[in-house]
């Protein structure tokens, strides 16, 4: 039967508590413009009949196209005595959502009093799609008998002047920057790889290599050794790695000194100078074989 494997009790390790805190913008674009309307021969428009108009020429908002519609004799039969004008989108297919407000002159030129006729509160819709509207305005945008009686609005020129203030509102899809990431201020606890290296030496734990100085043998693991010294690397894993085999002979070196080279190799720390009985030169020689190497029985 096989026995249960466990893992070792660790301590839960401290993760950081992190928001991702996202936003977004959208922006409405606005475009505005205006056109001025001019009619000519006012009193010949007279008689037209009920929802007929006298169209402007097609100008453009916001990129899309528009028109005035003049109705001389109002747009319905509920408008008789009123002159009647809207604001018509030509385009297809689009949906415009816009603001407006249109402007009758008492005079022939535009610098002079006017009627303002109250604009929509909030922003319309404008669509020439079925069961949409595609023109709004003023039925009963000013009475036939008020105008007729100024007298000057015909004479000499006979013109009427109608102007048209449009703002079209363009809704944009909204655009979201990089998420940024907040972190608390976390407190990270130091680090104690050089403890777990070196109680892993101690304890010989999954070793795959042994060396013996004198009548001591010590155990060690390949990796770890490579990882620190180019020499180990080049013995352990490079082309004479099949000649070493799993033990190997040390010479000329005392076992506290190779003991402690492997303490050095794993925890990056000194063993205290007086335990090794040796002058701060030799400690450096010894160091310093880490890097160029030293002959080792079997080693060639």
């Amino acid at each position: 039967t096989c026995s249960e494997f466990k893992l070792p009790a660790m301590a839960a390790p401290q993760s950081p508590r992190i928001w991702a805190t996202s936003s977004s913008t959208c922006t409405l674009e606005r475009a505005g413009g205006a056109h001025l309307f001019r009619i000519d021969g006012y009193s010949l428009s007279k008689g037209l009949g009920k929802g007929n108009f006298l169209p402007s020429a097609t100008f453009a908002v916001g990129g899309h196209d528009w028109r005035l519609l003049f109705y001389p004799d109002g747009d319905t039969e509920a408008r008789n005595g009123s002159i009647s004008v809207h604001l018509e989108l030509m385009d297809e297919g689009v949906e415009v959502r816009a603001l407006y407000d249109l402007t009758l002159f008492k005079q022939a030129e535009p610098k002079s009093g006017c009627f303002v006729w109250t604009k929509p509160t909030e922003p319309v819709v404008f669509s020439r799609s079925p069961g949409k509207t595609s023109h709004r305005g003023h039925s009963n945008f000013a009475g036939r008998s008020m105008l007729e009686a100024w007298s000057y609005l015909y004479f000499p020129r006979d013109v009427l002047i109608v102007k048209c203030k449009l703002l079209v509102i363009k809704l944009k899809e909204a655009q979201m920057p990089k998420t940024r990431m907040n972190f608390e201020t976390i407190q990270v606890p130091p680090s104690d790889l050089s403890h777990n290296l070196g109680s892993l030496l101690e304890a010989g734990e999954e070793s795959d290599v042994s060396f013996k100085v004198k009548d001591e043998v010590f155990t060690a693991h390949k990796i770890v050794l490579a990882m620190r010294s180019p020499v180990f690397k080049a013995e352990l894993y490079g082309p004479m790695r099949d000649k070493c085999g799993q033990s190997i002979a040390i010479e000329d070196m005392e076992p506290a000194v190779f003991k402690a080279l492997l303490h050095f190799i794993y925890t990056d720390e000194l063993p205290p100078m007086d335990d090794l009985m040796m002058t701060e030169k030799k400690w450096s020689s010894i160091c310093s074989w880490l890097r160029i190497g030293m002959p080792w029985k079997g080693w060639s």
